[in-house]
């Protein structure tokens, strides 16, 4: 199932290819976009005024593209037609005038991503440009400097570095100077893929399709040469010619694991030698525990690769392979479609620069704590397994668990994350309704919702937030719109424990009746009779296979599980 987004593209000139190369590539991408594209030079009153066709489209995502010579008009060909004084006083205004089009903006509920500007590769001043106070190409890093400060900490506005994009593919080359003077368009059709696919850099998160793991193959991909032909000393990887590349891949790595991307390998050796040069080798970069998953064995790279994706509970689309053996790379494709499988080049020597190249596969629109965790997290859940392993009977192993729900308010802190699951929780997800973090504050906000999030702890460990209830209430009756639960921590009883939670707040305000409704997707079948066990009756049931439940208040026997300790900390 293709994921919905709705996409709005405001800007300054003529922009008429992009919604249609914004689709195409969206839909290679598993995305659904509806495009709405601004009127021409009509940005300002598309945002002010609140019946225009942007706030009728009521977008989910918002780009602002503003080019240098629009925004700076006559002053971009004769900046020094006026003093250094009055060029800034122009740039604290382009400012001021930025925000009060970003903060209207912002009320339609979208993400708003801006461009910010082109710094200009000429002057009229020619060589003695840097000796101005405050010249031409000052005034635009002004600007660019004052963006990114301006939005570092909002959660709602990014900014697009359209400078570097443009610098990366030529500032002489970003345009058509025909179709500049015929039409009024900055960057030539050519270059429209390459700009849709940074937009859907910022998309891909908002729905969730971000990878997670790097699976990586090591001989001539983590180090250089055949580990089992050459032996430790004979593999290429350190301060050399040849090991540089190697030396500079892991290290890019390294940093990426820890931002919370998952290293795990898929890699045909002998596992004894392996661990050897990770245990011995003076310049391996990456160690034996970087790594949360690993098959080295001889076995076929397809049944490993759907291993590793059990092990470490992810799907198959969460997954990116690097391997230098063209054969391995096609047979992934092949048969593991959903597999991102990066095409290594023959030279190592460009094997850094694809890696960086890839690292947009793993953006997220806010570094949550969870993200950060992850690592720690997933070896919890080795021992956990180990555990439940060795325990004579499951409700032994959940007794020594000794777990902990914590309920917490919907704040700054926690929505980014309540947003986060509700975009990629599927089994376990009662309605499947895919909220962003501006719908959820929206929520918060209103007196007539209650929103939670829950934090599972155990003697291994946090799990993070892995739980989101979301019931609009009236004096009466309460309906549950939203209840969902982390595949990691199905299986125990957590969602009977979220329930008993939830009954106890609306008996404290004396409410008769508890509502509630599975919408079946086909990926949720493990919530399907979850408010019939939690003692709900049937009232409806829909041709499309929705159900409706209620459970009339006060509800004696409800089976709250003893061994889950409920802490209300903030209420």
């Amino acid at each position: 199932m293709k994921k919905s987004l709705k996409i709005a593209v405001l800007s300054s000139f003529t922009l008429l290819g992009l919604p249609r190369t914004l689709k195409e590539t969206a839909n290679k991408l598993g995305i659904e976009p509806e495009i709405y594209l601004g009127q021409y030079d009509q940005y300002t009153q598309e945002i002010f005024n609140k019946n225009s066709g942007l706030h009728r489209f009521r977008p989910d995502l918002i780009f602002l593209f503003l080019d240098t010579r629009s925004i700076l008009n006559e002053i971009f060909f004769s900046p020094y037609e006026i003093d250094d004084s009055e060029r800034r006083r122009v740039v604290s205004e382009i400012l001021k005038r930025l925000d009060e089009l970003v903060s209207r903006a912002a009320n339609t509920g979208a993400k708003i991503v801006i461009h910010n500007f082109e710094v200009p590769d000429h002057s009229p001043l020619g060589i003695l440009e840097n000796k101005q106070s405050f010249g031409l190409v000052e005034m635009v890093e002004r600007l660019n400097s004052d963006l990114r400060d301006n939005y570092r900490s909002s959660n709602q506005v990014f900014v697009f570095d359209y400078n570097a994009f443009v610098s990366r593919l030529g500032k002489k080359e970003i345009g058509d100077p025909k179709m500049y003077y015929l039409g009024d368009t900055r960057i030539a059709v050519k270059h429209l893929p390459a700009l849709a696919g940074e937009y859907l850099a910022y998309a891909k998160p908002l729905l969730a399709l971000s990878k997670k793991c790097v699976v990586l193959d090591l001989d001539n991909t983590l180090w250089g040469g055949v580990l089992g032909e050459e032996g430790m000393g004979g593999i290429k990887l350190g301060p050399t010619p040849e090991g540089r590349p190697f030396w500079e891949f892991q290290k890019h790595l390294s940093a990426l694991a820890k931002r919370g991307v998952i290293l795990a390998i898929n890699s045909k050796n002998n596992l004894a030698e392996v661990e050897e040069v990770f245990a011995k080798h003076p310049h391996m970069v990456l160690k034996k525990d970087d790594f949360l998953a690993r098959r080295i064995n001889w076995q076929d790279k397809i049944l490993n690769m759907k291993e590793l994706a059990e092990e470490l509970n992810l799907g198959l689309d969460s997954l990116v392979f690097f391997d230098d053996d063209p054969t391995n790379r096609e047979l992934v494709k092949n048969f593991l479609p959903t597999v991102r499988v990066i095409d290594l080049p023959a030279d190592p020597v460009f094997y850094p620069g694809i890696l960086v190249s890839v690292i947009k596969e793993f953006n997220v629109l806010q570094l949550t704590e969870e993200d950060k965790k992850r690592g720690l997290m997933y070896l919890a859940e080795k021992k956990r397994r180990s555990l439940k392993t060795s325990t004579a009977d499951l409700r032994s192993f959940l007794d020594s668990l000794n777990l902990k729900l914590k309920v917490l308010s919907a704040d700054e802190l926690t929505i980014p994350r309540i947003a986060q699951l509700t975009q990629k929780t599927n089994q376990f997800n009662l309605t499947t309704r895919r909220l962003t973090e501006e719908t959820v504050r929206q929520m918060v906000q209103a007196r007539d919702y209650l929103v939670k999030a829950f934090q599972i702890e155990d003697v291994f460990g946090d799990y993070g937030i892995t739980g989101v209830l979301i019931v609009k209430k009236s004096d009466q009756d309460w309906l549950v719109e939203d209840f969902l639960l982390s595949c990691r921590i199905l299986g125990k009883e957590i969602e009977f424990a979220v329930m008993a939670y939830l009954i106890n707040q609306a008996r404290r305000v004396k409410v008769k009746n508890i509502f509630g409704r599975f919408i079946p997707t086909g990926k949720n079948d493990p919530a399907k009779n979850f408010y019939k066990q939690a003692g709900f009756v049937e009232a409806e049931r829909k041709k499309n296979g929705e159900i409706d439940y209620v459970l009339s208040l006060p509800h004696k026997n409800y089976p709250k599980p003893e061994f889950i300790k409920i802490i209300n900390e903030y209420e």
